[in-house]
């Protein structure tokens, strides 16, 4: 099939569906950049006018770059009732062609959808009309995957069409989905007639669910396999009774997209009436600085610990070099997202809240995706509501474009476009200061924000400001608790009258994912602990405990949290004050996973007053232990012992 030509070129000249008249719009207005940005630029502006008059003074560097506007909406493209599920590339003439889902009826994903385009020949400041790519015509035409071939010019666009509703249901399951390509040798102005790739790229067995992308795809610059064009694919299996496997693999061009293949792909089992490890899907992808390829994927239910998945390959997209790697401390929520190189560094857009799609942002990795940021040392686009996302290199220059889902509303209100300078990012920050953690095996925990030591109840603790002081745990496999016994103590000293107040938070958060948590609730006056769980393909289930009295007196109290297989136990002071029935599972499964001390698991809320002595046991202490708790000869804990009586330099 390598010889194949390419579809004999033809060219829609029906840009606008039939009865759905669709006026060419002017040009949209720029945003307001968020808040944000927007006060970190008036600070800016204040530097430059501070200066008194009269000195001999060089005229200020401008501002980083950060313009935002509002691409697809459908107030102002009419014809639609939502857009969705963004993708975008740069021409070689640098053009930044912009597509997106026009979702005619409603916003779900398997009704009358279109394919839609914008295109932008000044890096993205201004934008001409709507045009349709791919008209649905009643059916679904979506996950558009568009990738240039920069030898030739030639844009080509993969994307999946299935038998549309006229409900705002998914797709009925097995789902027909099939692969088709176009192209364009005009810079998006007009496209091929589509070829139906599902010979070339869809075996068999893949017979439930396909996807391409969505996301652009990339052509490799380095080794043998310079000018082969990839894009990412995920599919499923069924058997005629239930979904058997999950498929994440990446189809290749050597020819410029005249032909396709299946390169590398990675295969998970689902087994009947029980959890599945990983379903890596929705994948994107980078050519690092060594030519290797990181391929990073949504991670969709499995139950290993994280909403994001990767894997590398190092053959240009033949084989994967491993299978997908679920990553447990990189904040998510279940969504696509995107890669870009820039230079030294990864770029990956994507929600940082971990429970719901909010809260856009920018994490880097300076290591090729082995580690990536951190939410706090992130760039924040936007804490509004936000989904799927796409990147592009602007030009050679370090200007980035964004092209992601949000709103005030809900994330699925608009399609935005942002631009920015690689000098707007957040600055690349050192180690953070950290307090040592005792327990077994364990390195120093992260000190976040300042927070800095003051008198504790057994010798010294640590103050928080309430604003963003807290301690982060790094991952560290000791850490999930899964279905164990438990003991979680601490000291706290509050006089907060209002506000959630953290103290101890373990796993991910929200009323679906698995966790732990202890906090001070001085509003309704009482402490408060809780674990949520999952077994087998069951819902998930919470059990809470709660003592009266806020203990927000400016006091030390001691408090503790204990799960010993049949109850679950609230101690305050020694004292066993509250007690419900333990609900079987674990508190640690499919979730992003992380530990932290006076901080929610989504930085939403933190703690105001000091905390000290914070320690975990993989067991249930006694009553008698618990109460011993008071002292310093209480036992080390075994999952985390954190002393928190010094703050010492990272390393």
């Amino acid at each position: 099939m390598s010889g194949r030509r390419l579809d004999r070129w033809t060219i829609d000249r029906n840009p606008r569906r039939a009865g759905r008249s669709l006026p060419a719009r002017p040009r949209t207005r720029p945003r307001t950049a968020p808040t944000t940005l927007t006060a970190l630029f008036a600070l800016f502006a204040l530097a430059a006018t501070a200066a008194s008059p009269g000195t001999d003074t060089e005229p200020p560097s401008p501002a980083p770059l950060f313009e935002e506007q509002v691409l697809f909406k459908a107030s102002q493209d009419p014809g639609y009732a939502c857009f969705r599920i963004p993708a975008i590339v740069r021409t070689t003439d640098g053009t930044l062609l912009a597509f997106a889902e026009g979702r005619v009826l409603n916003c779900g994903d398997a009704a009358d959808i279109d394919i839609v385009l914008k295109r932008s020949t000044d890096g993205g400041r201004t934008w001409g009309p709507l045009t349709v790519v791919d008209d649905g015509g009643g059916d679904t035409h979506g996950n558009p995957v568009p990738v240039v071939d920069r030898e030739t010019g030639r844009v080509l666009l993969a994307e999946t069409y299935n038998t549309g509703r006229t409900d705002a249901a998914n797709c009925a399951v097995p789902c027909d989905r099939r692969p088709y390509l176009r192209y364009s040798e005009d810079d998006g102005r007009t496209w091929s007639a589509p070829r139906d790739l599902s010979d070339e790229i869809m075996p068999a067995h893949w017979n439930s669910w396909y996807a391409t992308g969505p996301v652009h795809g990339i052509q490799l610059t380095h080794g043998e396999h310079a000018g082969r064009l990839v894009f990412g694919v995920n599919a499923e299996t069924w058997d005629g009774e239930r979904v058997t496997a999950n498929h994440a693999a990446l189809i290749v061009s050597d020819d410029g997209g005249g032909s396709w293949r299946i390169g590398a792909t990675d295969t998970w089992p689902i087994p009947p009436n029980a959890p599945f490890r990983q379903k890596p899907s929705e994948l994107t992808l980078a050519e690092r600085a060594d030519g290797t390829v990181l391929v990073s994927g949504r991670e969709q239910d499995g139950t290993d610990l994280g909403h994001r998945s990767q894997t590398v390959s190092l053959d240009g997209g033949d084989t994967f070099a491993a299978p997908f790697r679920a990553l447990p401390d990189l904040y998510t929520p279940q969504v696509q997202g995107a890669l870009l190189r820039l230079g030294d560094r990864l770029l990956l857009s994507a929600p940082a809240d971990p429970d719901r799609r909010r809260t856009m942002a920018l994490r880097s990795s300076y290591d090729g995706g082995a580690t990536w940021e951190s939410v706090d040392r992130a760039t924040i686009v936007t804490r509004d509501w936000s989904g799927y996302s796409d990147l592009v290199a602007i030009d050679d220059a370090g200007t980035v474009g964004l092209l992601y889902e949000a709103g005030a509303v809900d994330a699925r209100d608009e399609i935005r476009f942002t631009r920015f300078t690689e000098d707007r990012l957040t600055p690349r920050r050192g180690p953070d200061p950290t307090t040592p953690d005792l327990a077994p095996g364990a390195g120093p925990a992260a000190v976040l924000g300042g927070a800095a030591v003051t008198d504790g109840a057994i010798g010294g603790a640590l103050a928080f400001d309430g604003v963003d002081d807290a301690v982060r745990l790094p991952y560290r496999a000791a850490l999930p608790l899964d279905t164990k016994d438990f003991t979680a103590s601490l000291w706290f000293r509050y006089t907060a009258t209002r506000g959630e107040q953290p103290l101890l938070w373990m796993g991910g958060i929200g009323t679906t994912q698995p966790q732990v948590w202890l906090r001070a609730e001085p509003a309704h006056d009482r402490v408060q602990g809780l674990i949520t769980v999952r077994d087998g393909v069951s819902a998930p289930r919470s059990a809470y405990v709660r003592a009266a009295g806020a203990r927000n007196d400016g006091r030390w109290h001691h408090v503790a949290l204990r799960r010993d297989g049949t109850r679950l136990t609230l101690f305050v002071d020694g004292e066993a004050l509250a007690a419900v029935a333990d609900v079987p599972g674990s508190v640690s499964r499919n979730s992003p996973f992380g530990v932290h001390v006076g901080q929610r698991m989504d930085s939403r809320a933190f703690f105001t007053g000091a905390i000290d002595d914070v320690r975990v046991w993989d067991r249930a202490l006694t009553d008698r232990e618990i109460a011993g708790l008071d002292s310093d000869r209480a036992p080390r804990g075994t999952v985390l012992s954190l002393p928190l009586d010094s703050v010492g330099p990272g390393g």
